[in-house]
């Protein structure tokens, strides 16, 4: 299959670099670009352009790049993407501070490249996150490590020792009442993911259920 992607920049050069790069390849193709974020929302959100990635830029003139890709990702309209499932987006920016990478995360996005990344880690990102990964260059990868390790100690760590810190996470997410996507999302994992962490905590904690596993952590101090 052919991936689709869709540009969202303000700078004609680099949407124009972007373009040559990812059309080099057999598997890609562009089906659109944007300067703002909301002629990206009206045109993919409208339907006028179906994209399964779309490439977006943090800092837009019309608003943050997280924004749009918050709006892109929760239209709830066929044709952006394939057929009722929106496109992923990949955020790429020249900011690489922790507030920029953990607001791309909560606004959805499946990955956050840095600009003047080398040709083939872009194509590779992109490949990896239509196929329903997600993937972060390296020095973000590095943030993110020190961030999420910065919340390992946690409620329920005591009560769990038999969970890994990432099960830990996850249960704290399940006794919030998250679904598996919303999960997935605040975790950057894929979906398959997040249900073989949820079986895994299900065997170890011994229940059957999401309530069962979500009243114990409530006891234990999670999901507050």
């Amino acid at each position: 299959m052919t991936i689709r992607v869709f540009l969202v920049d303000d700078h004609p050069m680099f949407r124009a670099g972007t373009r040559h790069a990812v059309e080099s390849v057999d598997d890609m193709d562009v089906v659109g670009e944007a300067a703002t974020g909301e002629e990206a929302v009206r045109t993919l959100c409208g339907g006028e352009v179906a994209a399964d990635v779309v490439l977006m830029d943090l800092g837009l003139p019309d608003g943050p790049g997280t924004e749009a890709a918050r709006r892109i990702i929760a239209s709830p309209e066929p044709g952006a993407g394939a057929v009722g499932v929106p496109p992923r987006v990949l955020m790429i920016s020249a900011r690489e501070e922790d507030d920029a990478v953990i607001s791309a995360l909560r606004a959805g996005a499946r990955g956050y490249v840095a600009k003047g990344a080398p040709r083939e880690e872009l194509l590779r990102a992109v490949r990896t996150v239509a196929d329903g990964g997600a993937v972060f260059s390296p020095f973000v990868a590095d943030r993110l490590g020190d961030y999420f390790s910065a919340v390992h100690d946690m409620p329920g760590r005591a009560a769990f020792p038999q969970l890994t810190n990432r099960e830990r996470q996850v249960l704290d997410l399940l006794a919030r009442g998250y679904g598996n996507r919303r999960i997935a999302r605040e975790l950057v994992l894929s979906d398959k993911t997040v249900r073989n962490h949820i079986s895994h905590i299900f065997a170890k904690l011994q229940v059957t259920d999401r309530m069962a596993a979500a009243d114990r952590a409530r006891r234990a101090g999670l999901g507050c």
